[in-house]
């Protein structure tokens, strides 16, 4: 939690949406002030495809499609990091592949100790701009410490 009005640790979430680059923005600003440790940090799930067993069709082995969406995501964190170094922070890279992006990114707030989370919102229009989306929204409701939401 924070103490002293320092953020020690800042774990920051990244999907390769403008506002998760903004996010990595702050974060620059927040880790050049408090010299905060940054973990940059992308949640991914394995493409789920409907199949049952039942019929007697072998079950497909979908390996490739997997692992392309594994690559996938590391070429997202990747870049990710690109832009944090660009913005001056040395941030550790953490690629999980989890079902839920919100318990994934509570789960490690909490391992790691963080002082803060920052993450983007969805950039909608009109009345929805008004809603946080699913997963910030998720965050301010169950992070183990102090979530600032960047548009």
């Amino acid at each position: 939690m924070v103490s002293n009005n320092e953020f020690a640790k800042v774990l920051v979430a990244f999907d390769g949406s403008k506002d998760s680059e903004n996010a990595v923005r702050l974060a620059g600003s927040i880790s050049s002030k408090f010299g905060s440790d940054v973990i940059l940090v992308h949640v991914f799930s394995s493409p789920t495809i409907g199949f049952t067993g039942g019929s007697g069709i072998p079950v497909p082995d979908y390996t490739e499609l997997e692992e392309a969406k594994r690559e996938s995501a590391k070429g997202v964190l990747a870049r990710g990091v690109q832009l944090a170094n660009e913005q001056g922070i040395r941030a550790k890279g953490e690629l999980i592949e989890a079902p839920s992006v919100v318990q994934a990114l509570v789960e490690l707030a909490a391992a790691e100790k963080a002082d803060l989370i920052i993450a983007g919102t969805r950039g909608m229009t009109g009345f929805r701009k008004l809603i946080l989306g699913s997963v910030s929204s998720g965050l301010v409701n169950h992070s183990p410490c102090a979530v600032l939401i960047a548009r």
